[in-house]
């Protein structure tokens, strides 16, 4: 069966989980990668800055000159990584194939779910619907046979856009594109290949595959397979999986112990059907809390043996709770995570596998 690859990148990542977490920042240029007196590079500008020049990778200072009135941040990786992990986890309820390639995309390879009733395009847009949901952030997809073409696809309609690139398109798409739009060309190499009348995918397409290796080396072999729409289908995958959890931000700070156990209890739940799903045990439980003032406060214990069932995985994290948790102090998130994981033996039935 051909393969069926989706590109996930999330919109203007870093910017837009400032614009979440600061409603005065939202409609406004938010650019996160320093100050302006810094040596530092734009790691990502909001759609809102954009307008005015401003992209990724630019110097901070030359920013600055573009968009004075933009609001610069410092970035908080603690808090994307937070919110990768929830995307994560809902990639991991479609497919066990991604290769995550940062914080904010990642490919998935989305074969076996497909189907005349359930389309490829179908299960991008469901992805997307369900990371907005847990998040409030919009991300963009591309579908295509191969991950270069997905890539290429996820940035056609952004943001929240989903693209699917086919036999039946996917020439007429390569030939009109901008050359510097082709994953992989560079500034450098886009300024050599304008220099030889490269501008758009057509030029590259007319160029024989000899032709490219003497002026781009073994590049060239490459540049020539993209113009046609050649690439791999093969992910990168991490196949050990290290841990299994959930967590979960309220959208107001709680300071009410049974509200949260409940939240506990479920996600415990939630963990254990993960676990079940692939037939782990662990030994580690984790139960994670972030405060008001954005403090994270952690505390685990290891279990006497594997456990996996929902009402194990809780009875830890409710003792666990009460140990890291000071009274009388707002909650805005809280998860549960099990760890040391192993596959599922007769030895790590317990009395819940005979009720």
């Amino acid at each position: 069966m051909e393969r069926r690859i989706i590109h996930i990148d999330m919109d203007a990542f870093f910017a837009q989980v400032e614009q979440m977490d600061n409603p005065k920042y939202k409609g406004k240029p938010v650019i996160v990668g320093g100050k302006s007196h810094n040596r530092g590079v734009v790691s990502t500008a909001s759609y809102e800055a954009r307008k005015f020049g401003v992209h990724s990778a630019m110097p901070t200072r030359q920013a600055h000159k573009l968009c004075p009135d933009g609001i610069y941040l410092p970035p908080r990786f603690d808090r994307y990584k937070e919110i990768s992990n929830t995307v994560k986890d809902i990639f991991l309820k479609y497919t066990e194939i991604i290769e995550p390639l940062s914080l904010d995309e990642a490919y998935l390879d989305i074969t076996h779910l497909v189907s005349k009733e359930n389309t490829a395009r179908s299960i991008a847009v469901n992805i997307q619907k369900e990371i907005f949901d847990a998040t409030k952030l919009t991300s963009s997809s591309g579908v295509s046979y191969n991950k270069y073409l997905a890539k290429i696809a996820s940035g056609m309609n952004k943001p929240a856009g989903t693209t699917v690139l086919h036999y039946s398109n996917v020439q007429d798409v390569l030939n009109g594109l901008q050359i510097g739009k082709f994953p992989g060309v560079g500034r450098v190499t886009e300024e050599k290949m304008k220099s030889l009348g490269i501008y758009e995918g057509r030029d590259l397409y007319n160029w024989s595959e000899t032709e490219l290796v003497r002026e781009f080396g073994k590049r060239g072999e490459s540049l020539y397979q993209k113009a046609r729409g050649i690439g791999t289908a093969e992910l990168k995958i991490e196949r050990v999986r290290k841990s299994v959890g959930k967590e979960t931000t309220f959208n107001y700070d709680i300071n009410d112990d049974r509200e949260i156990l409940k939240v506990l209890e479920k996600l415990s739940g939630k963990v254990s059907t993960n676990l079940d799903r692939h037939q782990f045990a662990g030994r580690v439980v984790t139960v994670k809390l972030k405060t008001a003032d954005y403090t994270s406060h952690t505390k685990q214990m290891m279990t006497d043996n594997p456990i996996f069932h929902g009402e194990e995985i809780y009875h830890y994290a409710y003792t666990l709770y009460h140990e890291v948790n000071e009274p009388d102090t707002p909650i805005r998130l809280i998860g549960v995570q099990v760890a040391h994981l192993s596959e599922r033996t007769y030895r790590n039935l317990t009395m819940y596998d005979f009720l």
